[in-house]
């Protein structure tokens, strides 16, 4: 499934970014090269990145 139409980048795309360390949604555009366009995908992409906060955090405990 796209999360950002623009520059072509997939869910999981957007999650081995956030794996590697992307923690705004800028982070994940600097891995895979590019820029946001018309930033529709930037919301979701910062709820994949709270949602995998979260579940970091409840392994840790």
């Amino acid at each position: 499934m796209y999360v950002c139409n623009c520059n072509g980048l997939r869910k999981r795309d957007v999650a081995s970014a956030i794996e590697a360390g992307a923690t705004r949604p800028r982070d994940v555009f600097l891995r895979h090269q590019c820029a946001a366009q018309c930033a529709k995908c930037v919301c979701e992409m910062r709820e994949m990145i709270q949602e995998s906060r979260q579940a970091f955090a409840l392994a840790a405990e």
